[in-house]
This record gives C-alpha cells, structure tokens and sequence, in this order.
C-alpha cells in the first residue's frame, strides 16, 4: 500500500496545501514588512501632494484644508509641522508641544543639513526627501519625509514604524495558527476524499484480481453513470467473455499441450545430443589420428609397436563407437529415461586406461601425468559413465596446462567409506565468479581458449549430470598454481591412498 493511488491522492492533496500555506507564509514573512514601508510612503506622499495644492497660508483657515488634514493624518497616524521660510512653525498636527520642538527642531538640521542622526534614504526628489531614521531619544523607528512646498515653506512629516512591526508580527502568528489549523483540516479532508476517490477503484481492483484467478464469478456491483461505473460495467463484460473464450481455449489446448511438450523435448534433446557428440568424440578421434600418423610414418618399424598402435586405435574406435550410444543415454539421463547400472569395479584400474589412453596428448603437449595409485580401490557406479567423467577431467587439465604442465591424479578416502578422486593442473585459477557457472551447459570462462582447442563448453555439465544420475557429488577447488577437479564415490572396500597425506607435492602447492 505504500504506493496506492489512495496514499498517492492523499500525498497530493497535502503537498499542494503545504505549498500553498508554505508560499504565503513565506510571502508574508518576506514581503509583508517591505509592503506595508511601501503603502506608508505613499501615504506620506499623499498628505505631503494634499497640502501642496493648498494655497499657503491663505488656505489655514479653510475649512476642508483643516478637516482633510486631520483626517490624512488620524488615519495613517502621521504627525506634521509646516513652518514658513523662516523656519517658524505655521502649522503642526502632532499630539503635544514638546512633539511640535522636536519636529520643528529636526526639519530646521535637515534644511540646514546639520543633522548628525543615522538615516536610510528611500526616495529623494527635487522637492522632498523620504528616509527611515531611528530615533536616540525614544529608540524607535520612524518613516520621515521632508522638504520643500511650492510657496517657499517647508514641511517635515513622520509616522512611527513600530506599529508596523506589531501588525506584520501579529499578522505572521495569526497566519502561523491559520496554517497549522489548515494543513490539519486538509489532512483529514486529503484521507477522507482520497478514500472516496479510490474506494470504487480498489473494488475494480479486486475484481480484477479474481478475474485474474480465474474467478469469473465476480462482478461490479457499486453502480452509478460516472467513468469508474462504466469501467466496472466494461468489466463485467469482460469477464463473461473471458469465461466463454478461456472455456474453448482450455478445450483445445488440452489437446495440443502433450504433442508441444513431446516436440519440445525431442528437439531439445536432438541439439544437446549433437554438441556432446562433437565434443565427446574429439579425443579419441585425436588419438587415433595420433597413433595413425605414427603409423604411416614408421616411427616404430617393429611388428610389436605396430600392432600396438593397431590395437590403440582399434580401442578408441570401439570406444567411440561405445560413446556414441553412451551419450544417447547420458542425454535422456537428463530427462530421468536413462536407466544407470551400479557395478562393483576397480576405479585405479579405470583411471590408469584414462591416462594411458591420453599419453599421447600429454607427450604432444609436453605435459607430466602423475598417478601413483598401486592397490585397488573398488567403488559402486556406472563403470563407463566414471570413465567419461575422468576422461572429461583430464581432457580439460590438459587443455588448460600451464607452467610447469603437471597433472596429478589422486584417490582419496573419505570418511563413511567415500573414495573422492582428485584432478589437479598446474595454471591459472578459475575466477571466483565463474566457478558456480562452469557445471552450465556451454557456458565459457574463456571462450577464446575454448574455441583454440576446439571445446564446446559442455565436458563438465555432462559430469555434472553423471554425478547427479549417482546422486554423488563433485566439485572444483582453485590453487595458487592451478585448479583440482573432484568427484566422490561409494567404496566398495578400503583399501589405497588412507587419505592422510594429501597434499600436494608440486612447485608453488603449499602456498596454496
């Protein structure tokens, strides 16, 4: 509910008030002073342009002179003194004599310019001056205004300014008061039309949300001729329509659903089948293009080398050929049709076909396989999907040798009569962020080296998928000097490696 339209609506109404009060209220405080100096001035002015058209002093005695006088100067409480060219005072309108000196007293240093008071001129023309001065005796502000009339006499006029202060002071706290009653009155007004707002919506919303469930039952039931009624009767609408197309859809689907999915999985499987394929069948087809070579160039001219070679390559080719169907059925492992067979066999003799089986590419690629294994170790498992699984390892060590190319196979047993075996190569270790992502189906961490050697990225997702059909685990460790690959298998007996000394016995390991 944090962002409904509800809240939202709400948030709108009060942010617009709060500017509103928060603008004026600002206005007031900032510009209400400034106004209030302004309209002062002008009344200043205006007494001080009444008494210039008066015809001084002859209009003394008139009584509309007198009267206007008084009543410009009752109603914007200004006290004046006209004095003649002599400076004596003619005419005043102020409440005591000692007003009248002091005023005369002051327009007579103003004339004269001997006055010594602080002032702040605000308008100064030809024939008057208006200024804001501060008075020493009294320590109040006044708004004065002086100079000249057009029959030679001269005037002098100010009105307090602490009045003012007193009204935009009572003005600002009566605005204050206003304000905070206001945005309480508009908070309670903002939940309550909000609510209003949004109470028709929040029904169309849970009727859509019904709808969306498939509940069809559901209608608007508020009523009225405004947009949101006709909204709800578009709904209703809606939903019987939804309910008798959902009903044909559901009919046919059931129909077609099967058939997709079958289509699906066949072509799924067809293109995961085809890259396993090209991947798996590059090793042996490299070992027998190896030993073929050899052949055709004599390397070995004795009849047991030769036949040798024959039997290597007649070996890979029956392993290929083995592999092939293997990986029909590694394929439909995946999808839980593959049947796994747990036999009891030699896993030492296993990994000593592997690595004899690679020898080849090792000695092209200048590399050390070391695998010190003697004593049988049994385990339980699918003897041919084990032999991928380590030929898959050691097929990924070797291309991915790197400085002093050694690649050490290890048998270690585990507690609960595991045996895990080890796959270790000297390189450059697996980033930290793609060690989780190498089990994906062709997923790279360099696919500029995988594409060098001819890899498709999938070697290590069929291991995972063979350990997982065991429901065994395996895994990858990162080293200073290279990586290890692992895989974990019940023993059929102890027997080996005890698993107390493992470490690992290469330059730069036990730093690792």
């Amino acid at each position: 509910m944090k962002h409904s339209i509800r809240n939202r609506i709400a948030v709108a109404i009060v942010a617009l008030l709060l500017f509103v009060l928060g603008t004026s209220f600002l206005m007031n405080n900032v510009f209400l002073e400034k106004y209030y100096m302004v309209q002062k001035e002008r009344s200043l002015i205006k007494v001080y342009t009444l008494i210039n058209s008066y015809d001084l002093p002859n209009s003394y005695q008139e009584d509309d002179f007198q009267s206007n006088l008084e009543l410009l100067c009752n109603r914007y409480n200004i006290r004046l003194v006209i004095s003649d060219e002599e400076m004596n005072p003619e005419l005043w309108c102020v409440s005591s004599d000692q007003d009248k000196s002091l005023l005369a007293g002051r327009l007579f240093a103003y004339h004269y310019g001997v006055s010594s008071y602080d002032k702040d001129v605000l308008i100064k023309t030809d024939n008057y001056t208006v200024q804001k001065i501060r008075d020493p005796f009294n320590e109040q502000e006044y708004l004065e205004i002086w100079g000249g009339l057009d029959n030679n006499y001269n005037f002098i006029m100010r009105l307090a300014l602490d009045s003012i202060w007193d009204s935009v002071k009572i003005s600002n706290e009566f605005f204050t008061y206003f304000a905070i009653a206001g945005v309480v009155f508009g908070i309670i007004l903002a939940v309550w039309l909000s609510k209003q707002i949004t109470k028709p919506i929040q029904e169309l919303t849970d009727l859509s949300k019904r709808m969306a469930d498939l509940d069809f039952e559901a209608k608007y039931t508020r009523g009225g001729n405004d947009e949101i009624a006709q909204l709800g009767d578009h709904f209703n609408r809606m939903s019987d329509k939804l309910q008798e197309t959902i009903s044909e859809l559901k009919t046919a689907n059931n129909e077609l659903q099967s058939d997709i999915e079958k289509k699906e999985q066949i072509d799924e499987m067809r293109k995961e089948f085809l890259s396993n394929v090209s991947h798996e069948l590059k090793t042996p087809i490299a070992l027998i293009q190896g030993y073929a070579e050899g052949l055709k160039e004599c390397i070995n001219d004795d009849p047991e080398s030769r036949e040798f070679y024959c039997e290597v390559i007649m070996d890979e080719s029956s392993k290929m050929n083995q592999m092939v169907k293997k990986l029909l059925t590694l394929n439909q492992l995946e999808f839980g049709n593959d049947v796994v067979t747990m036999e009891r066999f030699d896993l030492v003799s296993l990994v000593k076909g592997v690595i004899q089986s690679a020898s080849i590419l090792a000695q092209q690629k200048e590399a050390k396989l070391l695998f010190n294994e003697e004593e049988p170790a049994y385990v339980w498992a699918d003897e041919f999907k084990v032999e991928e699984v380590v030929t898959n390892y050691i097929s990924n060590a070797l291309n991915h040798l790197e400085g002093e190319k050694v690649i050490d196979v290890k048998l270690i047993h585990e507690p609960g009569n595991v045996i895990r075996t080890t796959v270790f190569n000297t390189g450059k270790p697996i980033p930290e962020e793609d060690l989780d992502k190498i089990w994906i189906k062709f997923y790279k961490v360099d696919k500029a080296r995988t594409r060098e050697y001819g890899g498709s990225g999938i070697g290590l997702s069929i291991v995972k998928a063979i350990m997982d059909s065991f429901h065994q685990k395996c895994g990858v460790k990162n080293y200073d000097n290279g990586v290890e690959f692992w895989f974990e298998l019940d023993g059929g007996e102890k027997c080996g490696n005890s698993g107390k000394d493992d470490q690992r016995l290469l330059p730069g390991a036990e730093q690792s």
